[in-house]
């Protein structure tokens, strides 16, 4: 039995601005960890998957990667 049987791990969250409000934020849930995410800030935020080096998001900032409360 491993720890992951006894503390399931954490949802991760994308929280993203959108366009047309200044409120409102689009979330979108990932699968790793919140530690396993980079995210570049500049002209269009991106967020690259460290484990494998793909970009799950590219737009609009600022974006914030976050555990999902529970």
């Amino acid at each position: 039995m491993s720890q992951a049987d006894f503390f399931p791990p954490e949802p991760t969250i994308l929280s993203a601005p959108t366009w047309y409000s200044d409120e409102a934020r689009d979330e979108h849930a990932l699968p790793l960890a919140p530690g396993d995410y980079k995210v570049t800030p500049g002209t269009r935020w991106t967020v690259t998957s460290l484990k494998d080096g793909t970009t799950v998001y590219d737009g609009i900032g600022p974006v914030e990667i976050r555990r999902a409360s529970r």
